[in-house]
C-alpha cells in the first residue's frame, strides 16, 4: 500500500504531471515529504490557502521543499473554486514556468487539500494548454485520479484554454 499516493499523467510534449493531496494532511508530513522528494518534481504548486496548510501543520512546506532543491509556488485558490483575482493574474507566468519544466522532460507536482478539485483543475488546464481536448483531458486525468475537478467552475476555467474545435 502506498502511504502517500501521487497520481501521474503524461502530457503531450513530454514531462509528467503529478497530482496529490496536501503533504502532511494525514499527520505524517515527513513521510509525505519523502514520497514527494522520491517522486522527483522540479516544481511543486500548492493551491491550498494558508489556513488549510496551518491546520495540517504544513505551513512550512515550501521551506522543506526548497531545502531539497525543489521549486515551490503558492497559488492559493479557495476550496471548490477556480482562480480569481491574484491567482488568475499569476497564472500566465506560472503556466509558462510549468510548461518549460514539462518541455524539458521534468516532473511538476500539483496539490490542494484533497488532491482532487483545485489540483485536478490545474492539471486539466495544463493538459488542455498542451493541446488536449478538455473532455478527453479530464477523462484521462480521472483514470489516474478519481474525483479530479469537482465543480463546473473548475472545469470551465480549465477548458477555457482550448483553442481547437469542439
Amino acid at each position: 500500500m502506498i502511504s502517500f499516493p501521487i497520481a501521474k499523467i503524461e502530457p503531450h510534449g513530454g514531462g509528467r504531471i503529478g497530482v496529490c493531496a496536501l503533504p502532511g494532511r494525514s499527520g505524517g508530513l515527513q513521510a509525505d515529504l519523502k514520497a514527494v522528494v522520491d517522486w522527483g518534481p522540479v516544481m511543486v504548486v500548492s493551491m491550498t490557502e494558508i489556513g488549510e496548510m496551518q491546520a495540517s501543520g504544513s505551513q512550512d512546506l515550501g521551506e522543506h521543499l526548497r531545502g531539497h532543491g525543489i521549486d515551490w509556488v503558492h497559488l492559493p485558490i479557495r476550496d471548490f473554486g477556480g482562480p480569481d483575482g491574484s491567482s488568475r493574474d499569476a497564472w500566465p507566468k506560472l503556466a509558462a514556468r510549468l510548461h518549460a519544466c514539462l518541455d524539458g522532460g521534468e516532473g511538476v507536482l500539483l496539490h490542494c487539500r484533497a488532491g482532487q478539485g483545485r489540483a485536478g483543475m490545474i492539471a486539466t488546464r495544463l493538459l488542455v494548454e498542451r493541446g488536449e481536448e478538455p473532455k478527453t483531458a479530464l477523462t484521462r486525468l480521472r483514470l489516474v485520479r478519481a474525483g479530479a475537478v469537482e465543480t463546473n467552475e473548475q472545469f470551465a476555467w480549465a477548458a477555457s484554454a482550448w483553442e481547437g474545435e469542439t
